[in-house]
């Protein structure tokens, strides 16, 4: 591995610190998020668990740019999020962060090549170009063969794949997913996920990864757990 490789191996592409989020339900102030600090590393898969309703989707929004915090910082690939306008935060998020949710979010009217294709399309790609990275990515998804189909003609698992090909296709640096496996039965969870695993850890990506399935969070480099607005550190 040259330096310049070693380089980007050891770059911090997340980096949040003392993070607090709370929410208002009447007069009663909910604190979901306390304090938190964490810090991904490109090439590192990290499970986030604990119960439902810690904030572990809350926090995935926030590392995402999707949502603000209430104070903190937050850093993607070593730039500051704090001060960054709408438009800075889409573009940062466009060409940096991917998104894999539970439910798949595919556009039923596209096929499953046309799904993958949309995100570089609109990130300023060529459709020739993004057809054809969308194309590499349904290969390495074992799906090459289902191109054309539109997702009603797909089964369960065959749609989380082509939502993992979306969330990959513009190359980001963070992949954040919220339970990407959560709608599927133990054997195909289990296969998908290892195609997430294969995929993130060929790019080199850094990946948090929130679960309730223990038997995927051991298949990860590390876990940490979320509890009353507390980040534990495993």
């Amino acid at each position: 591995m040259s330096e310049a490789e070693e380089q980007v191996a050891r770059e911090t592409v997340l980096e949040l610190k003392d993070v607090h989020r709370s929410f208002r339900q009447g007069r009663t102030k909910l604190e979901v998020l306390r304090g938190i600090d964490l810090d991904l590393k490109a090439g590192e898969i990290v499970a986030l668990v604990g119960p439902s309703g810690a904030g572990k989707t809350t926090l995935l929004h926030i590392a995402g740019l999707l949502e603000k915090p209430d104070s903190g910082e937050i850093s993607i690939r070593g730039e500051a999020c704090g001060g960054l306008n709408d438009d800075g935060r889409t573009r940062l998020r466009r060409h940096n962060i991917g998104f894999v949710y539970q439910y798949h979010h595919l556009l039923p009217e596209f096929s499953a090549i046309e799904n993958i294709a949309i995100p570089p399309i609109i990130a300023g790609l060529g459709r020739r170009q993004a057809r054809a990275r969308a194309k590499e990515l349904l290969a390495c998804l074992g799906l090459a063969e289902r191109a054309g189909h539109r997702p009603g003609r797909l089964s369960g698992g065959e749609q989380q794949r082509v939502a993992i090909g979306r969330a990959l296709a513009n190359a980001p640096r963070l992949l954040l997913a919220d339970e990407p496996t959560g709608n599927l039965d133990p054997d195909t969870a289990s296969g998908v996920f290892q195609v997430l695993l294969e995929l993130v850890r060929g790019a080199g990506l850094a990946a948090l990864v929130a679960t309730h399935n223990a038997d995927l969070a051991v298949r990860m480099d590390r876990t940490i757990r979320l509890d009353n607005g507390v980040l534990f550190k495993g």
